[in-house]
């Protein structure tokens, strides 16, 4: 990302904290559910959201961010009610300090990562152990969330690793703080390859998928959900319960999700 580009980020990131502590606030004065769900989750559970309001008796207020960050704003007191994670390392790190109820945890989606480019590049990929990615890569950078925390990231150099090829282009990397902010400097030609979720790609039109990471080069991808140890809303067993109607796990799929927890 160029320098501009960094301080128009963080002049963004910025304005979103604010924004989110503003719609947190509200949520909690009328009385609506609270979730933080990982980023690559945000236009399929949008949609969920609002098919599921009906049920619920009103839309969740829903933030979005790396599943780390929300993991940790949860374990400092943010008010969420509902902790869908990217990872199940992330969810554990809630359970393990009792701050999930885990009778409500649920092994709810699952996903794939994939390799894009920006939409109009020539790049052509065969994803296979040693493959020549930092050719592909070239004078450019590969996209990636952090790879320390962020669930896609974690997967993306598990997958690296296993190929073969993680060193060759550990020097390209450029951490991103989310999978949507890596996706987003693919789509805007900040880096030339990127690593992110199936349906992040599916949701980006400004890329295009050229390769697909073999299941067995990483962990499963599982995002799993549960209420928090200090929810307070009332309606948040009906959102958890909307999340396997056949109706969202519809929406789920169209999304590009698979989903695995049975449907009510």
């Amino acid at each position: 990302m160029t320098r501009n580009g960094f301080a128009v980020a963080a002049v963004a990131i910025g304005g979103f904290a604010a924004a989110w502590t503003a719609a947190v606030s509200a949520a909690r004065a009328q009385d609506q559910v609270v979730v933080f769900a990982a980023a690559s989750l945000k236009d399929a559970l949008d949609a969920v959201n609002k098919a599921c309001a009906a049920d619920v008796g009103e839309a969740a207020t829903i933030s979005y961010a790396a599943s780390s960050a929300l993991a940790k704003q949860i374990e400092s007191g943010a008010p969420a009610d509902v902790f869908i994670s990217a990872d199940l390392d992330w969810m554990k790190y809630l359970s393990d300090r009792k701050l999930t109820k885990p009778h409500t945890e649920v092994k709810l989606l699952g996903n794939q990562i994939v390799l894009v480019a920006p939409k109009d590049s020539a790049v052509e990929a065969k994803i296979e152990k040693g493959f020549d990615l930092a050719r592909l890569v070239g004078d450019g950078k590969l996209a990636m969330g952090d790879f320390k925390a962020v669930p896609a990231g974690k997967y993306g150099k598990a997958a690296l690793q296993s190929l073969g090829v993680w060193s060759s282009v550990e020097g390209k990397v450029a951490q991103a703080e989310n999978v949507r902010a890596a996706l987003k400097l693919v789509s805007t030609g900040e880096a030339a390859l990127g690593i992110v979720y199936a349906t992040d790609a599916h949701a980006e039109k400004g890329v295009k998928v050229v390769g697909v990471f073999p299941e067995d080069s990483h962990p499963p991808i599982i995002y799993p959900v549960a209420q928090t140890a200090d929810s307070k809303d009332k309606d948040t067993p009906a959102f958890l319960k909307c999340l396997r109607t056949a109706k969202a796990s519809d929406l789920f799929k169209e999304q590009g999700f698979s989903v695995l927890a049975p449907v009510n």
